[in-house]
């Protein structure tokens, strides 16, 4: 049975059109690791958490804010291990230079018996959709294309506000 997961995909109106939040994983895995590596707030949940309330909580345990608004869906993705992601889009504004994140014990080197704590988000920051595109993990681009999609849609749509 595949793991579950669910996130949110924080946007901001910019002069070039949108842009979007992403965190890049903390621990000496993704240590040197840019292009290809960040990802959306996300993390699993199980049978007794629906997905919107586990991306809220793992939004606020990864950068310590809340994500206050209604949340569109921006669908499901399978990644590469066969992770299924639900994303959401909300509009908002964080000071991505403010992030607190939890911290996540993980055994490194693998098979030494020994434990180390570090962020499980080292840092995050506002990409415009094109360079958001070459910094995200390949499974997860669809969320932006579908976020640029409602973007665009209700941007062209009279009397309605630019945001999806």
């Amino acid at each position: 049975m595949p793991i579950n997961s669910a996130g949110i995909l924080m946007y901001r109106r910019s002069g070039d059109g949108v842009e979007v939040l992403l965190v890049h994983p903390g621990g000496p895995f993704w240590q040197t690791r840019d292009q290809g590596a960040w990802s959306l707030p996300k993390g699993e949940y199980d049978d007794r958490e629906d997905a919107e309330t586990a991306a809220r909580r793992e939004f606020k345990e990864e950068l310590g804010a809340e994500a206050v608004g209604p949340l569109r869906s921006l669908g499901q993705v399978r990644q590469r291990a066969g992770k299924i992601v639900q994303g959401y889009a909300i509009e908002g504004d964080l000071d991505a230079s403010a992030v607190r994140s939890n911290d996540v014990a993980i055994e490194w080197p693998p098979r030494s018996g020994r434990t180390v704590h570090f962020p499980e988000v080292d840092r995050a920051a506002w990409f415009a959709l094109p360079l958001a595109r070459e910094k995200i993990l390949a499974s997860q681009r669809p969320f932006l294309d579908r976020l640029e999609t409602m973007w665009k849609t209700a941007s062209r749509q009279p009397g309605q506000k630019t945001s999806p």
